[in-house]
């Protein structure tokens, strides 16, 4: 089996992370609620850091620029790849498949987040976001 492979950006606006707050409805009837990191899966021929380019800007109508990067996770499914990325242009609003599959029952928002809440959330990778946060002190 092919594991799917993505690249997600951590963002920050001083001593908050951007995400993307989701909201989706299960089979079961219940709604998950969740927080993800900005980015997706590669294209066919794609490089990681241009992935992560193109899907920040089509995610989150911005144009960012990459610091660093800092690593991957891997596990059964997926190998994540996360970058430190910095916008230079635009303000974050919701794009592309985001907006246009955005329901009641598939819901998304951009949302800020305080990096001493990130405990408190169902969020991927906080040791990545705290290790570029880190590294801005």
């Amino acid at each position: 089996m092919n594991k799917r492979i993505s690249a997600r950006a951590i963002i920050f606006n001083k001593d908050r992370v951007y995400t993307m707050f989701r909201r989706k409805l299960q089979k079961d009837g219940n709604f998950k609620e969740y927080y993800v990191l900005p980015g997706g899966g590669i294209l066919e021929n794609e490089d990681i850091k241009t992935c992560v380019l193109r899907e920040i800007k089509e995610e989150f109508s911005v144009q960012v620029k990459v610091i660093e990067y800092l690593g991957k996770t891997e596990n059964n499914e997926n190998i994540a790849h996360f970058f430190h990325c910095q916008i230079v242009s635009g303000t974050p609003s919701l794009g592309g498949e985001e907006l246009e599959r955005c329901c009641d029952n598939n819901y998304y928002e951009i949302r800020l987040v305080s990096i001493k809440d990130l405990d408190n959330l169902d969020i991927m990778a906080k040791d990545m976001i705290l290790k570029a946060y880190n590294k801005l002190k």
